[in-house]
């Protein structure tokens, strides 16, 4: 059930930032310049169904919207406050991990090529 509620690659820091003070989508947007404006929204969307966030839209043009931790949303805080503590006592390793798949994915993709040899020769 927790995997339903938080699948999604951007669910745990749209959270936090929430809970930062960062209620307007836009605000979000620049904290995670990577997420699309469609998928921030989809999951935005999602976190209000499963009565983690609310919406307020306020009556003014342009439409200004807000989102707000529920109690419930609060709940999730410390646990993310300790996946992040522990992200900070192993960065190293998993940067390590990381950069390692991400190069194993590149030698995988260019040996897919046609010209993967020669690619791979150039570089």
């Amino acid at each position: 059930m927790v995997g339903e509620v938080l699948y999604g690659k951007w669910k745990i820091r749209i959270l936090w930032f929430i809970n930062e003070g960062n209620l307007r989508p836009s605000e979000l947007q620049r904290k995670i310049p990577d997420v699309t404006r469609r998928v921030l929204n989809v999951q935005l969307k999602e976190l209000e169904d499963h009565e983690l966030v609310t919406k307020k839209i306020f009556p003014v043009m342009p439409p200004r919207v807000e989102y707000t931790l529920t109690d419930f949303g609060k709940t999730l805080i410390p646990l993310i406050s300790s996946i992040g503590l522990w992200g900070d006592e192993h960065q190293d390793r998993l940067r390590r991990v990381i950069l390692r798949r991400t190069a194993l994915s590149s030698v995988e993709t260019s040996d897919a090529h046609p010209e993967g040899a020669r690619i791979r020769s150039l570089a």
